[in-house]
This record gives structure tokens, sequence and C-alpha cells, in this order.
């Protein structure tokens, strides 16, 4: 999806998984449970995300993913 449209859906941030450093959910899937909003699904042994625009940028799922560093908060706005 483009910023452009994005921006006009409300949509201000992207949440991404790294494929390659996620070691996937029977290895770790912290970020599950340390989100309080509920954006990371199950999709195999993989984590997906849905719903990013709940996020609250609270940053658990950061802490939760170290030291792999999988996930990544794109901010698609100027502070």
């Amino acid at each position: 999806m483009s910023t452009a449209t994005e921006a006009a859906r409300g949509i201000f941030i992207r949440v991404e998984v790294s494929e390659p450093r996620c070691v996937g959910i029977a290895a770790c899937g912290k970020c599950l449970p340390a989100c309080p909003v509920n954006i990371f699904v199950a999709r195999g042994d993989r984590v997906g995300v849905q719903e990013e625009d709940e996020c609250i940028l609270c940053e658990l799922c950061l802490q939760a993913c170290q030291p792999y560093e999988a996930i990544q908060i794109v901010k698609l706005y100027e502070p």
C-alpha cells in the first residue's frame, strides 16, 4: 500500500516483521502475548501483522523481540 493511500485511510504507521530475523513462534513468539492490542497473529510458525492501525506505539513488542530485532515500527508521518 502506498503512503498516500495509507494517509487517506488514516493509517500513520506500518508494523513490519522481518522474516530473515524472526526465528518463529516455536523458538520465540514473545511478541504475540506482549502486544496489548493483539496486532500480531500466528501464520503457521511465523508471526504476521493484522490491524496495525490499532498499534498504540507502546514498543512492548520491540522489547519482547530482543535480541532478534525482527519487528520494526515505521512512522509514516513527520513529527
